[in-house]
């Protein structure tokens, strides 16, 4: 379905920039619209993921081409985001990191290094290992994904044709039917947008499970410059109900950090509010329940 030719675009190249536009924007809509069936197996996969991810367990992204390019940029957004440990995520590149700035010829279809990748890695039982291809049946994507779920770990496989191999050998199967694209086998179009919306929500409702998102702010999120240190002074003061200048105190005795400030901002020690976080499995909202 993916590399199809519609005929609807037969003639695009003579159309003028406005209608061609047209044309590409419907086909954007469509490409998140057919995310939608896929909710309960995006739901499923989230709920499997939890319990691995909170007991430590690495967030792993394996893929080739653009796949693999748009899972690298839904995963390094998760460190300033939501404090998710950069040595916790990791990539299973076809044709390696050099791969991601240029094509490499072969890689995609390369099973030994995806392998290799894997045995690399150290996947374990506590990992959740995403494999991405469009097609469904990018070699190198699918041994990934066979190696890692030998090793014991989660595996997932996101994919735009319904019953591809990918599907068939990941515990999760995520398919987006998007289609044939406007530029027939350019899966960098709808096929990539399905990709980029599901990894966003994926990584996003993990990451609000294991408790770093509160009322739905980013409290976990690095504050490295004067706009996101403002927010974090905005978040303690609207989420404690205190003045801007408490909640700057507080969260200059936790470090800039949002969850403790917060914490000591309603009246605990620096220390209590560490324990109390502990104690609360890192969830800010369990934490203001204890302290009543």
């Amino acid at each position: 379905m993916t590399e199809e030719a519609d005929p609807r675009y037969h003639a695009l190249d003579t159309w003028d920039s406005l209608t061609a536009l047209r044309a590409i924007w419907e086909s954007q809509l469509a490409a998140l619209a057919s995310i939608g069936p896929a909710l309960p197996a995006l739901a499923d996969l989230v709920e499997a993921a939890y319990p691995r991810l909170r007991d430590g367990g690495r967030i792993v992204y394996a893929g080739a081409g653009t796949s693999i390019r748009i899972a690298v940029q839904d995963g390094t957004e998760l460190g300033p985001t939501f404090n998710w440990p950069e040595d916790r995520t990791r990539y299973l590149i076809a044709g390696g990191p050099g791969a991601l700035a240029q094509a490499v010829e072969g890689a995609e279809d390369n099973r030994d290094d995806a392998r290799a990748q894997v045995a690399s890695a150290g996947i374990t039982t506590r990992d959740v290992v995403i494999g991405l291809a469009a097609s469904g049946r990018t070699p190198f994507t699918i041994a990934a994904i066979e190696a890692a779920r030998a090793a014991g770990a989660l595996t997932a496989g996101i994919c735009c044709n319904p019953g591809a191999p990918l599907t068939e050998v990941a515990e999760h199967a995520i398919v987006t039917p998007t289609g044939a694209e406007v530029i027939a086998g350019s899966t960098r179009m709808k096929a990539g947008t399905a990709q980029k919306a599901v990894l966003n929500m994926i990584s996003t409702q993990i990451m609000v499970r294991l408790g770093h998102v509160h009322a739905g702010l980013m409290v976990d999120m690095r504050p490295q410059n004067a706009k996101l240190r403002a927010r974090a002074c905005d978040m303690v003061a609207s989420i404690a109900g205190v003045a801007p200048e408490a909640a700057t105190q507080a969260l200059e005795q936790a470090e800039g950090r949002v969850k403790p400030a917060v914490l000591i901002a309603l009246g605990a020690s620096a220390a209590e509010a560490e324990v109390a976080l502990a104690q609360a499995g890192g969830v800010l909202r369990r934490a203001m329940a204890a302290r009543g």
